[in-house]
């Protein structure tokens, strides 16, 4: 970290790359996951102080958007002072000045108690599992996976063409959810045989009428081409849809069976699942 007067002595654009770098560390200092040599060292001034010091530089920036300005100027001005949300404010104010936009692996996020959870110790619906189908992108499989976990689901089954979990980027996105929720590479002639199968597809039953099994497998196809035709054929107890009314009627696969899976566990938890 630098200190604040040092900061006069930099191009504009330097100060302001010094500035978001400065705020990530920050971030993750007041998170206690700062890596070794970045945690906070300034001992003559309160880590508060030195955050609310850095946030008036930003604010001297004549490319901050006014509305950004007065956002900013209100949080420093509380007190106690959120840290955590000035800082946020601040760095991400200066990426959009030069330009530059964090990727979803590249946010600062918070640890979460289920971090510390085992596959074990997790609390899910037993019977309730997907099967992802050739996803290619890390951010969508990551996403799979923390929405699985996060809504109860029992087990999670990949093809053998679907990105490795083990993805950095997807570990990023699923939050630890990988970790918690292990998973099985399988092919679609490989997934169990007593459970009933289906499919997330366009051209099914709409989500409002489709009768869930309280138990089974339901398979998300890839970003591109849906699910296979053998898994259209493989899915005896038929194929659910989102209707939808939009010009480009799409959704991402990550969003889609977010969906899907909150429709599933409502109509468990009602008992109107069929057993």
């Amino acid at each position: 970290m630098i200190a604040p007067d040092k900061l006069f002595q930099l191009t504009p654009g330097q100060k302001r790359r010094k500035l978001a770098l400065t705020f990530g560390e920050l971030e993750r200092d007041i998170l206690g996951i700062a890596e070794p040599g970045l945690s906070y060292t300034f001992e003559s001034m309160p880590r508060a102080e030195y955050t609310r010091a850095m946030a008036k530089i930003v604010l001297d920036d004549p490319k901050l958007p006014q509305p950004v300005r007065e956002d900013i100027s209100k949080l420093i001005q509380k007190e106690p002072l959120d840290e955590l949300r000035v800082c946020n404010a601040a760095r991400n104010a200066l990426l959009a000045i030069l330009g530059t936009f964090p990727a979803e692996w590249d946010l600062v996020i918070a640890p979460h108690a289920s971090e510390k959870l085992t596959v074990e110790k997790r609390e899910f619906f037993p019977g309730m599992c997907v099967y992802a189908e050739d996803i290619r992108s890390p951010f969508n499989v990551g996403s799979i996976f923390r929405t699985a976990e996060g809504l109860g689901c029992d087990k999670v089954y990949i093809s053998p063409q679907c990105t490795d979990p083990e993805h950095p980027r997807a570990k990023r996105s699923s939050m630890g959810c990988i970790d918690t929720m292990g998973y099985t590479k399988c092919s679609l002639d490989e997934l169990p045989e007593d459970k009933p199968i289906f499919t997330l597809e366009t051209g099914g039953t709409a989500l409002a009428d489709f009768v869930f099994p309280k138990e089974g497998i339901v398979i998300i196809g890839s970003e591109e081409l849906g699910v296979s035709p053998e898994a259209l054929r493989k899915a005896t107890y038929g194929t659910v849809t989102i209707p939808m009314t939009g010009l480009k009627a799409s959704l991402n696969v990550g969003v889609a069976f977010g969906i899907l899976m909150q429709a599933w566990v409502t109509a468990r938890l009602n008992g109107l699942c069929r057993s």
